[in-house]
């Protein structure tokens, strides 16, 4: 009931970060971030459906107060994420599938390292989904994410259109989402969804690569419009909460939770027509 995005460009910003600093004492930031992704399709038969998405984003800690920027390393768009995704999914009969992801990336300090020397994050997960009934589909399985460390967590996928214009979406640990269909064009969410993002840097010029991490839940209201057959618009405001945070040495979180607000401008997959 939502509509697909094959090309998505998105901007993020997060305001009144505040750090503390050893010599330089606290200072506010704004975090603000560009992405950009486009799906391809591999594979595309009655059974087996394959998609490849690579993307792009860029991230920088904007200061907000005078005075000499303390992470001046990290500003001026040097955080870079560079990412491929291949999603697959296996109709195994006409109520049941087999859906595996996987996510592979390279983020990091670019001022500071080369494309090489940053090491390659990656998620994966095996997940089976069954329809249980028209409107209800139920699904379990597990992912493992290298990312700084090595993390295992279950998968729960429950969709559920509890009237014909609105039901909820969860897929945890990722999201969950209750969504109202206002009409043909307009959808209105609440949801909360998950957002790390993991950087190496490469911090008073050690041979190992230090780390920039973060992990964020944000809570808000979506709004998404389709403006036209193929372009559509996305806006979420709402509430971000920071469960942890890394930053540069020597750095102290003082105030990492607060407003966030996203713009997403996207395209959805063009239709081909084939000859009779």
């Amino acid at each position: 009931m939502a509509p697909s995005k094959w090309l998505t460009f998105r901007n993020t910003h997060a305001p009144g970060k505040v750090y503390s600093f050893p010599n330089a004492g606290s200072r506010r930031y704004t975090h603000e971030e560009y992405f950009a992704r486009v799906w391809l399709p591999v594979v595309h038969s009655e059974r087996v459906t394959v998609l490849m998405g690579p993307s792009y984003r860029t991230e920088q800690f904007e200061l907000k107060t005078t005075g000499e920027n303390p992470i001046s390393r990290m500003s001026n768009w040097n955080l870079r994420s560079y990412a491929l995704d291949v999603n697959a999914v296996v109709r195994l009969d006409s109520s049941s599938w087999l859906i595996a992801t996987s996510h592979f990336n390279k983020s990091g300090n670019t001022a500071e390292l080369s494309f090489r020397q940053i090491p390659v994050n990656y998620t994966l997960s095996a997940s089976y989904l069954r329809k249980k009934s028209l409107n209800k589909e139920l699904g379990f399985g597990i992912l493992f994410n290298q990312s700084y460390k090595l993390t295992i967590l279950p998968v729960l996928i429950y969709n559920h259109n509890y009237a014909e214009n609105a039901g909820f979406e969860i897929m945890l640990p990722k999201k969950i989402a209750w969504r109202r269909n206002l009409s043909a064009n307009d959808i209105l969410y609440l949801k909360a969804e998950s957002v790390t993002r993991t950087y190496y840097t490469n911090h008073w010029a050690s041979e190992v690569p230090d780390v920039c991490r973060r992990v964020d839940v944000d809570m808000a209201v979506t709004y998404n419009r389709k403006l036209g057959s193929m372009i559509g618009m996305e806006v979420s405001a709402g509430y971000r909460k920071n469960l942890s945070t890394r930053l540069i040495e020597g750095a102290v979180p003082l105030r990492t939770s607060g407003f966030a607000m996203t713009f997403d401008l996207y395209v959805q997959p063009p239709k081909f027509k084939g000859k009779k």
